[in-house]
């Protein structure tokens, strides 16, 4: 493992100087414009573990994508070695639990503190909910980057990441009461605290996503690639290309649905993966939209 090897898979080329707020924001949004945030391996027949070097060896050198338990926690590694005062977080995805309290410390994040600011940074959500940029740690303040407003409410102790985001025009009619259709609307995508967490917190928690019948990722085959103009996404069979609006108000989609022997070509030619063994596409009816 070594960062040069890591930094030619995300397209950065520096300069690096010294742990700052510039080279951060340019490392995590070289991140999520290269690493699709993905599952497939769970609808491969593969297991997903959380040796480092292990996903090193999948995503950088195999030219794959993972989930955050995977592209956070290599992301933590880059940050140490890059000289940042980090630590992991845990999350509970609130998005498509419906608020519930229970639901399990799921999502690992990463907050880097920078000149005496600190920063919530994560490189592998997906999808319309992804930041682009770490967010700055103060609640209330609107934080707006290309796919909506984003904002952190400290609620005693508890954060809660939310997105104000914008009503989204279907291209395909056919497909406008689908699960891609998002409106403009504020949604709460995760809370957490800010106790620090190892490697060992989420073990267990990646085992069952992966293996519970009624996961999330058991249920849809899901990948996920921004883009410099929004993002692309591949839910089972379902391909479509979000364009971001700004400054119209308006996120167009344009999505269609893919035949058995379109999506390894799909895979390819828009999100750089080719898989070693054979997908078993999956998209479920449960409650998921972009």
């Amino acid at each position: 493992m070594n960062l040069d090897e890591y930094f030619k898979r995300i397209g950065f080329s520096g300069p690096f100087e010294q742990p700052d707020l510039a080279t951060l924001k340019a490392i995590h949004k070289n991140i999520v414009m290269t690493i699709p945030f993905e599952n497939l391996s769970i609808h491969c027949g593969e297991k997903i573990g959380m040796d480092l070097e292990a996903i090193f060896n999948k995503i950088v050198r195999g030219q794959r994508g993972g989930w955050c338990m995977e592209g956070n926690y290599l992301f933590a590694w880059v940050l140490r070695e890059l000289g940042y005062d980090s630590v992991m977080l845990a999350a509970r995805v609130i998005f498509g639990h419906d608020g519930d309290p229970s639901a399990p410390e799921s999502h690992l994040i990463n907050m880097v503190t920078v000149d005496g600011k600190v920063y919530i940074a994560d490189v592998s959500f997906g999808l319309s909910y992804q930041l682009w940029e770490p967010v700055e740690l103060v609640s209330g303040k609107d934080q707006t980057q290309a796919a909506g407003v984003f904002r952190l409410i400290d609620q005693e102790g508890v954060w809660v990441l939310e997105k104000t985001g914008r009503k989204a025009e279907m291209q395909n009619p056919d497909l406008a009461q689908s699960s891609v259709e998002k409106k403009n609307q504020t949604q709460q995508i995760y809370c957490f605290s800010l106790v620090p967490r190892e490697r060992d917190h989420f073990t267990d928690v990646n085992h069952t996503l992966q293996t519970d019948p009624t996961s999330l990722f058991t249920t849809k085959s899901i990948t996920s690639l921004q883009t410099p103009t929004g993002f692309r996404a591949l839910l089972g069979w379902t391909y479509s290309e979000v364009t971001f609006g700004p400054e119209e108000g308006v996120d167009l989609v344009d999505t269609r649905d893919l035949p058995d022997e379109e999506v390894e070509t799909i895979l390819w030619e828009k999100f750089n993966l080719k898989l070693k063994n054979k997908l078993s596409p999956k998209n479920d009816k449960i409650g998921y939209t972009m």
